[in-house]
């Protein structure tokens, strides 16, 4: 499975910009997270994963590979809603994957369009869809096209270790727009980063800090 890809290039920037997020990619070290480059499978998983534990959503997926052999939208456009949701979905799941297969099949979605659409217009056209809000089309964005500045509001853990991060109780939309500003162009690699932050736990990132000082005080050898 290939994983995010990054270098020395991003990183310089981030730890240039900002001081505190250079203190953090020492500490995390490099990071590497799975990505699909396959945006149609990367879509129906999306779905398929909305709200239900990992386990459960691979039982679904792999149901559907079952019916189907290999995931694609005609195939799964020629099965009905309800045979979808005998896969493990509810209706209303089984109707957006439905209707997401039908848009790609009848080319009134044309994925392979996407490669030269700037962010917002992917954003814009997947969303248009029912079942996928601007938050998955985000994800979608890192994990399958591998953009290299998203940094997405709606996620929670994102701003979760950006709070971590700067030591706030709370972070404003300004506060985070600027943040997210500094990082540009490579907020992607940075969100990378903010949600190993929130996945931390705290007494963790406090001895880590205690350590870096302790380092930081010690006399040259």
């Amino acid at each position: 499975m290939p994983v995010f890809d990054y270098g020395e290039t991003e990183l310089r920037h981030l730890r240039r910009k900002d001081k505190k997020l250079a203190c953090a990619i020492e500490q995390i070290g490099p990071i590497e997270r799975a990505v699909n480059p396959d945006l149609f499978t990367a879509l129906i998983h999306s779905i398929v994963g909305q709200q239900i534990a990992t386990k459960a959503a691979t039982t679904v997926w792999n149901r559907l590979q079952e019916r189907c052999g290999e995931i694609t939208p005609q195939c799964l456009y020629a099965m009905d809603a309800a045979e979808i949701q005998r896969c493990g979905l509810s209706m209303r799941k089984a109707r957006y994957i439905h209707g997401a297969s039908r848009a790609v099949a009848m080319q009134e979605l044309v994925l392979e369009e996407f490669p030269s659409l700037p962010d917002t217009e992917i954003i814009k056209r997947l969303s248009a869809l029912d079942g996928i809000g601007v938050w998955t089309a985000e994800m979608l964005l890192i994990f399958s096209l591998q953009r290299p500045d998203v940094v997405s509001w709606g996620d929670l853990a994102i701003r979760r270790g950006m709070m971590s991060l700067y030591g706030r109780s709370n972070l404003t939309r300004t506060q985070f727009d600027n943040y997210r500003k500094r990082y540009s162009p490579y907020g992607s690699v940075a969100s990378l980063y903010l949600w190993a932050l929130a996945a931390r736990k705290p007494e963790a990132m406090n001895h880590a800090a205690e350590r870096r000082g302790k380092m930081a005080g010690s006399p040259s050898k």
